[in-house]
């Protein structure tokens, strides 16, 4: 037999009252086990059996599972179940109270009377803010760093200072892709007598977005540019820990961080209990001493955990009864470490199948998966969500959704991560990084690639080519922007273009080539045809020659047999014909006998290779 289950209590809430209505029906099923649930349902036993322990909502396909398994309507459930996750979020009644705690969020300058667990390190930073023009603050992920400039700092040097201390002007900023571009102006003291102070938040943003070395260096010098007391110019900025070390390789700013640095430490026991108990006591409510002693001991000694605890007790508040904060509510909400994980789920298993995939391609658009450090969040522009038809109208309620839920923020411009706790407190986000995580590297690429090309007028040598485009092509399941959509179009069609053109020019070349193989042919073959044609025409010129020399010996053979031989002979060198060769013997026979016409013939030849064999 299983173990017995703990009772419940209808009237303490939705998530119990919801839980109750399951083991109701079923006991109406015949009080079947949790095990031969588990054989029938594709969920394991503990996952039915916590479905109805009355502790958090279960996620909606855990519900219907169990609802078939007794033989409940599953139309009738995923509604009653919606009903009681509504109820969840929200107060149990709309009195319009304003929530103790931020959750996710961070404190803001107006958030300083909700503000505890921080007079210590405020003061050091106001201290060490006097003493230095740039000052640098150092913490790990959610350890407090944006609250403490914003809802410590930052009110400490408007309200309590004497008027004449008091800065000219404080400006907030976070760096984004182009810091030194849109936040030059930042730098520029207000006029008078009083020191402008500048505050950057999430300075990392310079490792982690900037990728413009030029304008990354740029925006260093601007910050250092407070070092020279003339300039009525002083700056603070917030760096993650892990991105400590970045700020090592800029010599400059390395100089100007020794000494004038804080790190935020870790609250203490007795801070962490101002900061849990005193917001909801300036709201006039109490928490119960086990719920306090629960929260601190979660807490404690574990880095980033400040966030986390936050929305714990946000989600606690939710679920008050009356003006106490009861521990139950605490475990309801899943407590330090389930909160964030169970709120996100809620939202996510309450939309459909294609909004739950659109969430997906939404939030991996808002990381930037770290390389050698932690994954980070990633501001990213309206535009890049845009869309049309009803994608368009889908992206925009689970836009809404998620900021309703307090895990990301909304403005004009831009969507982000409430905080990157939900990056480690949510199993489902921290699946999904790990199954992308080189795409997304390449996706990032991408966007910056895309952002750069539209900001230079499409200018054509700033598209993809090559193994860049090849690797960006293979992207298309990220659910690409309109944006980087048209950049990757039009680096496909300017390759495209460029292989085409390139063909041309080797079609071009190849005929080229063998038209100039036809012509150095017909060239060769004409050369070899006219030297032959040449040496043709001057034998046959010799050979008429020739023959008219012999003819001309012929006709002086009787008279002149002497001349006649010399005509004859010349006859024959010119070309070895018949006619010349009977001139030469007939001149010959008309020598007379005396022996000495060999000689005169010789000398008179001037020394010609014809001689006789007479005696």
């Amino acid at each position: 037999m299983g173990r017995r289950e703990s009772p419940l209590d209808p009237e303490a809430g939705p998530v119990q009252r919801f839980a109750h209505q399951l083991r109701t029906l079923r006991q109406e099923s015949g009080g079947i086990t949790y095990r031969a649930m588990a054989e029938r349902a594709e969920y394991s036993a503990p996952t039915l059996s916590e479905a109805a322990a009355g502790e958090r909502l279960p996620s909606l396909p855990v519900v219907l599972a169990y609802v078939a398994v007794c033989g409940g309507d599953p139309e009738e459930w995923e509604p009653r179940w919606q009903r009681a996750l509504d109820e969840s979020l929200q107060p149990p009644h709309d009195d319009g109270a304003v929530a103790p705690y931020s959750g996710l969020a961070r404190f803001e300058p107006d958030d300083r009377d909700r503000f505890f667990g921080r007079d210590r390190l405020i003061a050091e930073l106001v201290q060490l803010a006097g003493a230095h023009r740039f000052v640098g603050v150092v913490g790990t992920s959610g350890s407090g760093k944006s609250s403490l400039l914003r809802a410590g700092l930052i009110p400490a040097l408007r309200c309590d200072r004497p008027p004449q201390d008091r800065p000219a002007a404080i400006r907030i900023l976070t760096p984004g892709q182009y810091p030194a571009t849109a936040h030059a102006h930042a730098f520029i003291p207000v006029a008078g007598e009083a020191d402008t102070w500048v505050v950057v938040d999430q300075f990392e943003e310079v490792f982690t977005l900037c990728q413009d070395t030029a304008e990354h260096d740029r925006f260093i010098g601007l910050l250092l540019s407070a070092l020279d007391p003339g300039r009525r110019l002083r700056v603070v900025i917030a760096v993650r820990a892990d991105f400590y070390g970045h700020c090592a390789d800029h010599r400059a700013l390395a100089d100007a961080l020794q000494g004038a640095h804080l790190l935020v430490r870790p609250m203490s026991t007795d801070e962490l209990r101002e900061a849990i108990v005193r917001p909801a006591a300036a709201d006039g409510l109490t928490l119960e001493r086990a719920l306090t002693a629960r929260v601190i001991a979660e807490v404690d000694g574990q880095p980033g955990a400040l966030p986390m605890m936050s929305h714990a007790l946000l989600e606690t508040w939710r679920r008050r009864r009356g003006k106490t904060l009861t521990l139950k509510a605490y475990e309801a909400a899943g407590g330090v470490l389930g909160a964030i994980a169970g709120t996100a789920e809620h939202v996510y298993t309450d939309l459909s199948s294609g909004q739950a995939a659109l969430a997906r391609r939404l939030l991996l658009r808002l990381i930037t998966p770290g390389e050698g450090a932690q994954d980070s969040r990633r501001p990213a522009r309206r535009t890049e969500f845009a869309g049309s038809g009803p994608e368009g109208a889908d992206t925009a309620l689970v836009l809404d959704q998620l900021a309703r839920a307090r895990l990301v923020t909304l403005d004009d411009d831009t969507v982000d991560l409430a905080h990157e706790a939900l990056i480690t407190s949510w199993p489902r986000l921290r699946t999904w990084i790990d199954e992308d995580r080189e795409l997304l590297r390449r996706h990032r690429r991408l966007t910056e690639a895309a952002t750069t090309w539209q900001e230079l007028d499409r200018d054509p040598g700033a598209l993809y080519r090559g193994t860049r485009l090849a690797s960006a092509a293979e992207l298309t399941r990220m659910s690409l922007s309109t944006g980087e959509q048209e950049f990757l179009e039009a680096s496909l069609a300017a390759q495209a273009a460029e292989h085409t053109a390139a063909g041309r020019r080797a079609r071009r070349r190849r005929q080229t080539v063998a038209i100039l193989s036809v012509l150095l042919v017909l060239t060769a073959t004409t050369t070899v045809g006219a030297v032959r044609a040449q040496r043709a025409a001057e034998r046959q010129r010799d050979v008429a020659v020739s023959r008219e020399l012999a003819v001309r010996s012929d006709a002086l053979v009787s008279q002149r047999p002497e001349a006649a031989m010399l005509l004859a002979l010349k006859g024959f060198r010119q070309a070895p014909t018949v006619e010349a060769r009977s001139s030469l013997l007939s001149a010959y026979g008309m020598y007379p006998p005396d022996g000495c016409h060999a000689d005169r013939a010789r000398q008179s030849g001037q020394g010609g290779d014809v001689v006789t064999g007479r005696a």
